[in-house]
C-alpha cells in the first residue's frame, strides 16, 4: 500500500483493522546522535566515542535504540491519523533488530492489528504493528504500540 496521510485526525471508529500506513522518510544525523545523548544522559560509547565503536562489530557509531523509537513515534505523529484524537500512548512491545547508523534515512510503518472499545475511557485501545525502515529496506525496530484513541463525538 502506498503513503497514508490523512488530512485529519481519526476516530477510534475510523481505523478498521487492516489500515496500513507509511510515514515520511527522515535522515538520522550526527546532531540528533549527540542531543539524544545530552538529553537522556546515555554517553555510551558505542554512541558518542568514533575510535571506541571502530573496534566494535558495527565498526563506527550508531544511533541510540531509543532515539530511532522517538523519532519513529514522531514520524507517527506526521502521519496526521492521531494527532487531536489520541488520548495516552499505553504502552509497546519492541524489539531491536539491526542498528540505525548515522546518515540512514528511516520511515514507519504502522498497521492496524487490533482494536477493543473502551466505552468509559471514551474510545477505545487501537494496536499497532510498527516498523522502522532503513533506506536499505532493513527493519531496524519492529513491535506492537497499543494507543487509547477517542471515540467520535455522538
Amino acid at each position: 500500500m502506498g503513503e497514508f496521510r490523512s488530512d485529519h485526525s481519526m476516530y477510534f471508529e475510523e481505523m478498521p483493522e487492516g489500515l496500513e500506513m507509511v510515514s515520511p522518510a527522515r535522515t538520522v544525523t550526527e546532531a540528533d546522535v549527540v542531543q539524544f545523548a545530552g538529553l537522556s544522559g546515555d554517553y555510551n560509547p558505542l554512541h558518542t566515542d568514533a575510535e571506541y565503536a571502530r573496534g566494535t562489530r558495527f565498526g563506527q557509531r550508531i544511533a541510540h535504540g531509543l532515539l530511532g523509537l522517538s523519532i519513529a513515534s514522531g514520524l507517527a505523529n506526521r502521519l496526521g491519523f492521531i494527532e487531536s484524537t489520541a488520548i495516552a500512548f499505553m504502552g509497546l512491545e519492541w524489539k531491536f533488530k539491526a542498528p540505525i547508523l548515522i546518515g540512514d534515512t528511516i520511515a514507519m510503518t504502522a498497521r492496524v492489528v487490533r482494536k477493543r472499545a473502551i466505552p468509559r475511557l471514551g474510545g477505545g485501545v487501537v494496536v499497532l504493528a510498527v516498523a522502522v525502515k532503513n533506506q536499505r529496506g532493513e527493519t531496524t525496530q519492529e513491535g506492537e504500540w497499543s494507543v487509547l484513541v477517542k471515540s467520535r463525538p455522538e
